[in-house]
């Protein structure tokens, strides 16, 4: 993590007051700081350090790797690994370093959603699907297009693939999602703060 504080790197990321990617991006820049004991001072001097360092922010994950991969701008982008793993498949093949130290994992749940399947009848073939996401079958699809299986054969089968993260902390670690917006993203908070200090230094 601390290379991305070199005064010869420029850093893409995309903007997380539009990006819930971008939004992952800061908080595992602060948790690898705080996850090893590090305090919240110290965290937020080193995630505006990083972003002295981005020229552009863009919209979202998905135009972040095109700035990088297209346009060529910056030496290095901060992004999901299924995005580094999918751009690779496209062709765009750069390499790429994930932070085995300390790292955030990001989480998609899934859920059924108990008005809509009792509204249309679907309740069964919802739970059924739900289910099926985390079989051997459905997490080898997921594996192949960049990301990280649950399932434990999977995860083994695809282990050259994903290297292994120490200290893998999630959104819980930091407090949960209510806590977090609004310390890190609300108007003022810890993003506009570290905005305003490295626009007051230019």
């Amino acid at each position: 993590w601390s290379d991305l504080t070199r005064d010869d790197i420029q850093v893409i990321t995309a903007n997380p007051k539009t990006s819930g990617g971008a939004k992952w991006n800061i908080l595992a820049l602060w948790g690898s700081v705080t996850q090893a004991r590090g305090t919240p001072e110290a965290a937020q001097t080193f995630v505006e350090s990083v972003f002295r360092r981005v020229p552009v922010l863009p919209k979202d994950a998905r135009e972040a790797s095109d700035v990088f991969y297209k346009q060529g701008q910056g030496n290095v982008l901060i992004n999901y690994e299924n995005e580094v793993i999918l751009a690779s498949q496209k062709g765009d093949k750069q390499p790429y370093v994930v932070p085995t130290d300390y790292n955030i994992s990001i989480d998609n749940p899934v859920a059924v959603v108990d008005a809509n399947v009792d509204k249309h009848g679907t309740r069964q073939v919802a739970e059924a699907f739900t289910q099926f996401l985390f079989t051997p079958e459905a997490q080898k699809e997921f594996a192949k297009v960049g990301f990280r299986p649950v399932e434990p054969t999977v995860e083994a089968e695809f282990a050259s693939q994903f290297p292994k993260v120490e200290k893998l902390f999630t959104i819980k670690d930091l407090g949960g999602w209510k806590e977090v917006d609004t310390q890190f993203f609300a108007d003022g908070a810890i993003f506009d703060q570290i905005q305003a200090k490295i626009s007051q230094s230019k």
